[in-house]
């Protein structure tokens, strides 16, 4: 199937009315998540000067989130999606009010209880943002047409890794130059501001659905599908195995330590260049998308990416291993973009909502196991042979997609 997506426009979805006041709500709402996510983590820690106490903030917002992603996907595609966002967002705003609360006007309860209460609210937030994320994918395509949904998606890409190199930034600064209620003032303002531009954007109607299905009978549909479509689950299978195997972020303090000797300084710069070659590459996509050969270009870029890997665990100079980082972030770049406007594209609208959160499932696993995955590796092989055995699995990985799926290889957009 070849769609005519290289849309010389490099604004066109931005001079949409209803896309630009999405993704600025979206880029508001991805902000003040990742400026509390800081903010939570240095409360917890200096609550508790514990290294476990943090890592059950991730357990706590990500058991919630894949506890309900696929009955969210459902909600998805049998709800208005605006509704199900504007929810979503309600209760994330109302979280950080109580966070705000008992950490400055009753901090007596996080004397009496510790860092409990904290945690009960991470899994309200985990809660709303796993209903949330598909209808946020799929709501895309609804305010799009179909040529500009690879440029949405561009800009999409876009907004949020801003946000998530920018939202701890100042989540930091503003915790340790005006303290935890400040911090948590601001997080409940940007939220209630992203509330405010997500009513701009117009309503749309609930999918129409052929015939009536039970919530069971849904959320199989939903699985068929991606497992039945080669080209929708060749590009995600492709993402998940080169994300679980390939990246090394859950490593990266032992190789500032270990291996380049820069201390936590270096380590910043280290976990902020694969976002910034992100974003570089997302701006450079907007005007020069890679669709013409979408197929071929995804497993290049993987294979560019599995190499970046490689090549960084053999390296000893800083500033090689920043720019290999950053080179991997512009090659992910690509592949989350062409992957995304696959998505878009092959899934028909009654089902995005579904196909969504199976794609969720997919890169959250990946994300999550594969830090899991690094850590083993390191403590089994050693630093270095594990993170050349994970970008090397990475080649492999695309060897086999390639040979598996070649309506993938042959695919143009």
């Amino acid at each position: 199937m070849e769609t005519n997506l290289n849309n010389t426009d490099a604004y066109a979805s931005l001079r949409i009315k209803d896309f630009k006041w999405f993704e600025i709500a979206r880029f508001l709402f991805t902000f003040s998540t990742q400026m509390q996510s800081v903010v939570v983590g240095w409360q917890i820690y200096q609550l508790t000067h514990s290294a476990l106490s943090l890592g059950f903030i991730g357990l706590a917002e990500v058991i919630p989130f894949f506890s309900v992603t696929l009955f969210a996907g459902h909600i998805a595609d049998v709800v208005q999606r605006k509704k199900v966002i504007l929810f979503s967002n309600i209760v994330y705003f109302i979280c950080a009010i109580v966070l705000l609360l008992i950490s400055t006007r009753f901090d007596i309860v996080l004397s009496i209880h510790g860092a409990f209460p904290i945690y009960i609210i991470i899994f309200i937030t985990g809660l709303a943002r796993g209903f949330m994320s598909p209808s946020q994918t799929a709501f895309i395509a609804q305010l799009v047409p179909r040529e500009l949904l690879g440029n949405a998606a561009t800009w999409s890409s876009l907004a949020w890794q801003t946000a998530e190199v920018t939202g701890p930034a100042i989540g930091g600064l503003v915790y340790g130059f005006a303290g935890v209620g400040t911090a948590y003032s601001l997080v409940a303002l940007i939220s209630a501001t992203g509330f405010i531009c997500f009513t701009l954007v117009s309503n749309k109607p609930v999918p129409i659905h052929k015939s009536k299905e039970s919530i069971w009978q849904s959320l199989k549909g939903g699985v068929k599908f991606v497992f039945n479509d080669q080209i929708i689950l060749s590009a995600l299978t492709l993402d998940m195995f080169a994300v679980f195997f390939g990246g090394a972020v859950s490593v990266l303090p032992i190789f500032a330590d270990k291996i380049l000797h820069t201390g936590a300084k270096g380590l910043g710069f280290l976990r902020a260049a694969p976002a910034v070659g992100e974003i570089i590459m997302s701006v450079y996509q907007a005007h020069h998308p890679f669709f013409k050969k979408a197929g071929r270009n995804l497993l290049i870029c993987v294979v560019g990416f599995g190499l970046c890997m490689i090549t960084f665990a053999i390296s000893k100079n800083f500033y090689l291993s920043f720019f290999l980082l950053l080179l991997s972030g512009l090659f992910d770049n690509v592949s989350v973009i062409i992957r995304a406007t696959i998505i878009q594209i092959f899934t028909p609208d009654e089902m995005r909502g579904r196909v969504s959160s199976i794609n969720g499932v997919f890169l959250g696993s990946s994300n999550e196991l594969g830090s899991f995955e690094s850590g083993v590796a390191a403590s089994l092989m050693g630093l270095v042979p594990s993170v050349i055995f994970g970008g090397t699995m990475t080649l492999l990985v695309v060897a086999a997609v390639r040979g598996l799926a070649p309506k993938l290889k042959k695919l143009k957009m």
